[in-house]
């Protein structure tokens, strides 16, 4: 058993810790009820687009599907996925889970895989894993506007345009509430969704909402093509935005859940140091009497 002054000095250390678990907690549910309201804010805009893409796509003589960011390639060589995880740790399983999910999605698909990883954590992760890593992004702008996404869809769509890729997913943990965070793989693009009933992986692939598509005719102006060639680019950077508002929702939360826990086990361990200290003295006071009482006895025997 550890002395007196010993675990004096972890109970010090430990209530230490305890502080600094409590002001990130602290610090974490301030960001996470602010990313909430924004993620929330924006998926109705998201799905309105999505309806809008979706209609454009079943207009007659389906003009708006030959655009090459809508058109699903016949022969599918080369897969990208975007992983979007966290610059920091103590976050509990949030980048663990993400990664892993990652990982068995891209072993089940069989094809070469590009990641494009969004955040110091997944990017370490995929790279440890043998995976291509063509792009990395951290230090993302927390909240971040539509502007600092610009760059990472950027890549998506250079890549998809330049044929380095077929396809294209993107990973996130998607928010539910402050204590459930389910992590999610998507297509990206192309935008048009398709039937990945058959397709290597596609267990690992959350589906889309069905849009149905509107029947009546869209006259465009100045052009069917001019005008997709400003919606389709735009449409797939807000996908992006959201996917990342969620993903910080999700982050905040799961540290905000995972500081409360190790403040919790903190004081645990406080209270289980404190029973032991109070053993070890009274040890030690018992100890100390047994020796006057022995040098009591021993001066009487003189």
């Amino acid at each position: 058993m550890a002395n007196e002054r010993e675990l004096n000095k972890r109970i010090k250390s430990v209530k230490n810790i305890s502080q600094v678990t409590s002001a990130l907690a602290a610090v974490s549910a301030s960001k996470a009820s602010r990313a909430q309201r924004q993620a929330e804010a924006t998926r109705h805009y998201a799905q309105k687009a999505f309806e809008i893409i979706q209609n454009l796509a079943a207009q007659p003589g389906a003009s708006a599907t030959t655009h090459p960011l809508m058109m699903a390639r016949d022969d599918v060589r080369t897969i990208g996925l975007v992983l979007l995880t966290s610059d920091r740790g103590l976050a509990g399983s949030y980048n663990v889970n993400m990664v892993t999910l990652a990982e068995r999605f891209l072993a089940a698909a069989g094809k070469p895989a590009k990641v494009i990883a969004v955040g110091r954590k997944g990017r370490d992760g995929m790279v440890r894993r043998g995976y291509n890593v063509i792009a990395a992004f951290d230090r993302v702008p927390d909240p971040p506007s539509f502007l600092d996404i610009t760059p990472i869809a950027r890549v998506i769509i250079d890549s998809m345009l330049s044929g380095e890729v077929d396809q294209v997913f993107i990973g996130y943990s998607e928010y539910v509430n402050l204590v459930t965070r389910q992590p999610v793989i998507h297509q990206l693009l192309p935008l048009k969704p398709a039937d990945l009933s058959g397709m290597p992986g596609a267990e690992y692939v959350s589906g889309v909402d069905s849009v149905q598509a509107s029947q009546q005719s869209y006259t465009y102006e100045p052009s069917a093509e001019a005008l997709l060639s400003d919606i389709v680019p735009r449409f797939t950077r807000l996908q992006v935005y959201q996917s990342l508002l969620e993903a910080l929702a999700s982050e905040h939360s799961a540290r905000m859940v995972a500081m409360n826990n190790a403040t919790d086990n903190a004081a645990e361990l406080v209270d289980i140091l404190t029973l032991e200290r109070n053993k070890a003295r009274q040890a030690s006071i018992t100890n100390e009497i047994l020796d006057i009482v022995g040098g009591a006895e021993a001066l009487k025997n003189m």
